[in-house]
Formats: structure tokens, C-alpha cells, sequence
């Protein structure tokens, strides 16, 4: 179950990885002047997160109230429509319509570290996550490395239609790989679940502190990840653009890569707690780094670092939420999981398009003042997690 998971994850990153890191250069196809690029590439994103936000909630109702398979299903589904969608768009509006279908694809992570919680052995849910959510940062290096020269010769349009084909053999693999034996005993009606969802989130102390916190962590993350390709580019010198953006890309996967098992090793064994605290101010003191690089190699060499560090406090913190509460309400808590990068979709590319006007280096520092804010929060939410 963790293989095929981590294969899942794996799939669904290197898609997203493309998605981010070449629709500044595809929207300069479609005719959009350097300008428009900068704008249309924080709003595509943003206004796709705000779409899938809308339908968050239902999908863990959906889940608790009748099984999670189906729902994991649902999300590859609607990634392989929305890839095809892309490869087919011939126009900026068109392809902003495609991306936004990515939305209902939401809420897939936290329902597979739901079921994945059940199973792994007591102790080692730190290293269970880290492995899984590790496809995260291997999709971000082997993704925009492969893809950059493929999109340099062939297009994006054919690197979509690539990964449409690989997101219907994961829609496979998640029909018939495994079976979940999971049941919800609940027979309320499932709108009802749904708001009690969100309503549970605000009766309980520790969520109601910790996800602002994280709201705020991944906000400037978020804001900063969809900038870098256009940073990337002002700084790079010759041909081929987009694979040098995948370059930059690959470096800050492996980086977490690496660096993301060690994170989650040092997190079962020191506490999950100090760990994403730690994580979360080594964070605030690299995020204005990269807006001081004069180089594109050390622009590389600085968001991979910076990238690992924020991805493996960002892995760990599932396990905070997932220790928030009972078993009965995991899977709809869980279904939230990925909400703070959701909700950092929306306000970090939405502020960064207004940011960036004067210069798109100015993300850098913004995210240290986000990050800041995250941790005044965080330390809050662990209060209540102790009382």
C-alpha cells in the first residue's frame, strides 16, 4: 500500500511539477506579453485553488460516510481530464479553464495518509509519511528535469498528453491495486458531515490555531514556488529556457529529498513538535537568500536548500494533524491536509501577482515575513496541543 501511494504521489507531483514550472513559458505562447505572463501565472493558480476550496469539505463527508477508495479514485480521474484539457487549450482563458478542473482532484493526499495511519506499524507514522509524501520532492526533480527538454522540443502541449496517459494507468492501479476495507458506520446525510467538518475545525483549540499557522507557513511557500520559473528565467543567460527551469526545479526536489527522512527520522525520535518548529525558523532565515543571488547557479543552489527545508516541515506536519483527533474524524481532519498549500494557492500567487510588479525577486522576502507570522501562530497551537 505504501509502494502503490508513494507511485501515486509520485505521478500526481510530476504533473503539478509541469504544470508550475512551464505555464509562464506556455502562456507567452498563447500571446500574452511578458506583463500579462507575470499576473496570469499567480492568478491561473490562485483562482484554481479557490475553485477546488469550495468542494474540500465534501470530499472527507464523502469518505467517513461511505469509503475512501473511491474518492482517491475520483482525484486521478479528474487529473487526467485536466491534463488532456491543457494539451488541447488554445487559449490563455481556455487553459485557465483546464487548470481550475485540477480543483476537484483535491483532498486525495489526506485520505491515503488516512488509510496509510491504519496500517503503519505504532512509532514509525513519522517515517511513513515522510516516505510517501517523498514522492513529493522526487516528482519536483525527476518531473521539471525530463520535462524541460521535452517542452524545449516538442512543446507543452505534448508533455500534457503524456501525463494524461500516465495519470489513467494511476487511476488504474488506485481501481484495482488495493483494497481498502474501510466502511463508515455513519448514516447521517453527507451535506450535515460536510459542515461539521468545517465546524470542526473551529470547536477544537489546536486546530483552530494550527492551521492558520500552517495557512501562514505555506502561504509564502506557496507564493514563492510559483514564482521561481519566472525568477529563474530573468537570471539565466542562453537556450533552452525551459529546461534550465527544470533544472532549478530538480534541484529543490532532490534537495527534499534528501533531506525529508532525515527530517522525519529526527521528528519520531525528538518529537514532531520541536522538529517542525526548528524547520519552520531555519526556514525564515534562508527565505530572503534568494532574492540576493546575482547568479543563476547560485539561485539554484539556494532555492534547493530552501525548498528542502520548508517540504520536510511540510511533510511532518501531517502528523500533527493526524494526532489531533479520534479516529471517527480523521479522515474528514485529513481530508483538510493539504488546506494550508490550498489556501496558500490562492493568497500567495494572488499576492504575488501584485508584488511582482516591480520585481518578481520580491516573493523572497515576503515569504520570510509569512513564515514569521506562521511561527508566532505555531507556537500557540502547540500550547494547546499541551494542555
Amino acid at each position: 500500500m505504501l509502494a502503490l501511494f508513494t507511485l501515486a504521489g509520485l505521478t500526481e507531483t510530476i504533473f503539478y511539477g509541469h504544470t508550475n514550472a512551464f505555464t509562464p513559458i506556455y502562456l507567452a505562447e498563447l500571446g500574452l506579453s511578458p506583463a500579462q505572463v507575470t499576473v496570469w501565472t499567480g492568478w491561473t493558480a490562485a483562482l484554481a485553488s479557490a475553485f477546488g476550496l469550495l468542494f474540500l469539505p465534501l470530499w472527507g463527508a464523502l469518505a467517513d460516510r461511505y469509503a475512501r477508495q473511491p474518492l482517491i479514485v475520483r482525484s486521478f480521474v479528474v487529473l487526467a481530464a485536466a491534463a488532456a484539457g491543457m494539451a488541447l487549450s488554445g487559449s490563455p482563458w481556455a487553459f485557465l479553464v483546464a487548470r481550475a478542473l485540477t480543483a476537484l482532484a483535491l483532498g486525495n493526499s489526506g485520505l491515503m495518509m488516512t488509510t496509510l495511519s491504519e496500517h503503519a506499524p505504532t512509532g514509525r507514522h513519522g517515517l511513513a509519511f515522510s516516505i510517501m509524501n517523498g514522492a513529493a520532492p522526487v516528482g519536483a526533480f525527476v518531473g521539471p528535469l525530463l520535462g524541460g527538454p521535452l517542452v524545449d522540443r516538442l512543446g507543452f502541449r505534448s508533455l500534457m498528453a503524456v501525463d494524461a496517459a500516465l495519470l489513467v494507468l494511476i487511476t488504474l492501479l488506485t481501481t484495482f491495486g488495493y483494497r481498502d476495507a474501510y466502511r463508515g458506520a455513519s448514516t447521517r446525510p453527507v451535506m450535515r458531515m460536510a459542515w461539521e467538518s468545517l465546524t470542526m475545525l473551529g470547536r477544537s483549540p489546536q486546530l483552530r490555531t494550527l492551521f492558520p499557522a500552517l495557512f501562514l507557513l505555506f502561504g509564502g511557500w506557496m507564493m514563492a514556488f510559483t514564482y521561481v520559473p519566472l525568477a529563474a528565467a530573468t537570471l539565466y543567460r542562453g537556450e533552452d529556457v525551459a529546461s534550465a527551469v527544470g533544472l532549478v526545479m530538480g534541484t529543490a526536489g532532490i534537495a527534499a529529498l534528501i533531506v525529508g527522512p532525515l527530517v522525519g527520522v529526527a521528528a519520531d525520535r525528538w518529537g514532531h513538535w520541536r522538529i517542525v518548529l526548528l524547520g519552520a525558523v531555519v526556514a525564515l532565515l534562508l527565505w530572503p537568500l534568494p532574492s540576493l543571488a546575482s547568479s543563476f547557479q547560485a539561485f539554484t543552489a539556494l532555492w534547493g536548500l530552501l525548498n528542502g527545508v520548508v517540504a520536510s516541515v511540510f511533510a511532518i506536519s501531517f502528523v500533527l494533524l493526524a494526532q489531533s483527533v479520534g479516529a471517527e474524524q480523521r479522515g474528514r481532519v485529513m481530508s483538510f491536509s493539504y488546506l494550508p498549500v490550498n489556501v496558500g494557492l490562492l493568497i500567495g500567487p494572488g499576492l504575488g501577482a501584485l508584488i511582482t510588479q516591480r520585481s518578481v525577486f520580491a516573493v523572497f522576502p515576503a515569504a520570510a515575513v509569512l513564515t514569521a507570522a506562521g511561527i508566532v501562530v505555531l507556537l500557540r497551537a502547540r500550547r494547546h496541543a499541551s494542555a
